[in-house]
């Protein structure tokens, strides 16, 4: 990346603007295609889900992001080694789409899913997207052997897909916390100065949006395997394309993934497959449980998300490792919690 290129204020301009319009545009389209085709969800028994709509939308999302990366890249300089992993990024959000239509199409099980998700951090991984270092709270970065940063990588990408897809489970909620995840790396990168990677997410941040207009509360068209998987890869890739931004985004996103690891755990323990739903398991449907509205909840886990942005973007590395261990010791005991209950059951 350049470092000491001018800020491309144009660049950032086409990003937001080609992508925010592109999903404006694009979403419905792709929402007439899916009820052409007969991608629709309709409401079963014990989900949240209350009317009919297509599973469609997240095709469009991603027809919107690639466009504003290519408008926006065109109209600045940047390095070789930078638009090899940029190209990475590209190709394994393309590769998405066949893998989503096939589950769209033929409802794939959770192994058929999950070795999909493999490739698609492989194929990252290959065009160099590798989680080399991580931040010493202390100060510095902390080299990782490949034979660590690859498992470590491999983790992390798939980990980030099942986040966001799992708990998409009320209308806005995947795409609403994606563009505050965005909008906090685009800050991060403008604050270390890399602004060429700052138009990854800021494209990520205004799909999102566009497409918020169609999916928040009550929401006509749905995102489907291809919004969820896409928005989770694309993700975990920005965390980390111009050098990782792990504890950024983990911050941001920190209730889902805890409530990620909670479900598996709470699932296990009761012998199920962690993998497969239809249960209550997820914070959101034990909101709802308690009569809380589906708007009322996106807005009050956009503004959780957005309090771990601003976190992430103040606090020093010894106040965030704090963090860590405080939140990591609470979702322990909740995870210990369901499994002796299950155990004393």
């Amino acid at each position: 990346m350049l470092l000491d290129q001018p800020f491309p204020i144009a660049a950032m301009a086409v990003a937001l603007g080609v992508s925010f319009v592109a999903a404006l545009v694009l979403t419905p389209i792709a929402g007439r295609l899916g009820e052409r085709f007969g991608l629709v969800d309709r409401p079963r028994k014990g989900e949240v889900q209350e009317h009919p709509a297509p599973r469609s939308g997240g095709y469009g999302l991603v027809v919107a992001f690639i466009l504003a990366v290519v408008a926006s890249f065109a109209l600045i300089p940047h390095s070789g080694d930078e638009l090899t992993r940029v190209l990475g990024l590209i190709i394994g959000i393309v590769l998405v789409l066949p893998i989503a239509l096939v589950d769209d199409l033929k409802r794939l099980g959770p192994f058929p899913q999950l070795i999909g998700q493999i490739g698609l951090a492989v194929v990252a991984m290959a065009f160099g997207l590798v989680i080399r270092n991580v931040a010493n709270p202390f100060g510095g970065l902390i080299p990782l052997p490949m034979i660590v940063a690859v498992p470590f990588t491999l983790v992390w990408i798939v980990g980030m897909i099942n986040t966001l897809n799992w708990f998409d489970t009320v209308d806005g909620l995947a795409a609403g916390m994606s563009a505050i995840a965005a909008i906090v790396l685009f800050a991060r990168s403008v604050s270390l100065g890399q602004y060429t990677v700052s138009l990854l997410p800021l494209a990520l941040a205004g799909a999102c949006i566009g497409f918020l207009r169609y999916n928040f509360n009550p929401a006509r068209i749905f995102m489907g395997t291809s919004g969820s998987t896409f928005l989770g890869f694309a993700l975990a890739i920005l965390a980390l394309i111009g050098g990782a931004k792990i504890a950024t985004a983990a911050f941001v996103l920190g209730l889902p993934i805890i409530d990620t690891g909670l479900v598996i755990v709470q699932r296990s323990a009761r012998r199920r497959s962690p993998f497969v739903g239809g249960d209550d398991a997820h914070l959101p449907h034990k909101l709802i449980a308690r009569g809380l509205s589906a708007k009322r909840i996106s807005l009050t886990i956009y503004a959780v998300c957005a309090a771990g942005g601003m976190l992430a973007m103040t606090l020093n590395g010894i106040q965030k490792l704090w963090i860590i261990v405080v939140v990591g010791a609470i979702a322990t005991a909740l995870a210990l919690r369901f499994v002796t209950t299950r155990s004393a059951s």
